[in-house]
């Protein structure tokens, strides 16, 4: 699809030199490899995340758990689960962070994300990977050395049977010669976003998806890679990340470290977001696992002094 501004979920989202905000379910603190996510009150943080005008909430993808790994990632199916978030909210974008293609069949996963962007308004956005927990390629019968290769297909796959009537499409998992998948996608697409490199090159990720999600870096290294990105794409196509994010009550407090981001206060995230704005990130997506407050507080907090300074593109 050349052009998903009105594409309900991407117009919301991206515009070009401009960085919106966005949060990560669950919408909560935790430690140890299991949140609570209580449905009641996680519907009623989205839709607070909602009507404060965020641009986006995403959900991880997990398909088995791992007690080795450390954290569950999400405790349910991602799609699914968008799905009852859609029925909760009215505007704000639904993302995935990401779905592993490898271990879904293609068309199974086309019909899936079709439904969902039907359902929720045009507002999902499927952000796409290849898997990393080793656990779960055996589990799946699936060759983790195939990996690279079932993530092209997969994209390819559902890019066709979103746009085609009836197509013809053979595979290493499809063999498609009658029938179709159904519903198709209003705009005929859905915006894929493909994340880290997936054992891709840039020049074919800027080609067959139409957005990155990339891992948190240091702000120069970063803009070198978005200069590497756009001039691939020829065209703008977004890069979003991911800040892992624990906000201190002190808007004054000073950065220190933690996985994937970072604990301050909201004056030195204002300063951050311009910086990787500046350098070329159109989207950022806060974690709040790390965090130390309770999530309404925080989610209040950025939304009235951070997000007015990142307002979101389509209201």
């Amino acid at each position: 699809m050349e052009n998903f501004q009105t594409h309900n979920g991407f117009a919301r989202t991206y515009e070009e030199n401009k960085l919106t905000l966005g949060l990560l379910f669950p919408l909560e603190s935790y430690v140890g490899s299991f949140p609570k996510m209580d449905l009641q009150e996680q519907m009623a943080l989205a839709k607070k995340v909602d009507d404060l005008g965020f641009a986006s909430l995403f959900v991880r993808d997990a398909p088995l758990y791992d007690p080795n790994f450390g954290d569950v990632g999400f405790l349910y199916d991602p799609l699914m689960f968008l799905t009852y978030v859609a029925a909760h909210t009215e505007k704000i974008a639904l993302g995935t962070a990401s779905i592993v293609t490898t271990l879904r069949h293609p068309l199974h996963l086309a019909k899936s994300a079709a439904t969902l962007d039907s359902l929720s308004n045009q507002r999902f956005l499927f952000g796409a990977a290849t898997g990393d927990r080793p656990i779960e390629f055996p589990a799946f019968k699936v060759n983790p050395s195939d990996k690279e290769d079932l993530y092209q297909e997969s994209i390819m796959v559902m890019k066709q049977v979103w746009k085609e009537s009836f197509p013809q499409i053979q595979t290493g998992r499809v063999d498609m010669t009658v029938g179709d998948v159904v519903p198709k996608p209003v705009l005929g697409d859905i915006p894929i976003f493909g994340t880290g490199y997936s054992g891709q090159t840039i020049e074919w990720l800027a080609e067959h998806t139409d957005g990155w999600l990339f891992y948190p870096q240091p702000v120069n290294e970063q803009r070198a890679l978005i200069e590497k990105w756009h001039e691939a794409a020829g065209r703008f196509k977004p890069f979003a990340q991911p800040v892992g994010l624990d906000l201190s009550a002190n808007p004054n407090e000073a950065p220190k470290p933690i996985k994937g981001g970072f604990r301050a206060g909201h004056k030195f995230i204002i300063d951050y977001l311009h910086a990787y704005q500046d350098a070329g990130v159109n989207h950022v997506v806060f974690g709040l696992k790390a965090g130390r407050r309770p999530a309404e507080e925080v989610i209040q907090e950025l939304g009235e002094y951070v997000l007015p300074h990142f307002p979101t593109i389509k209201k």
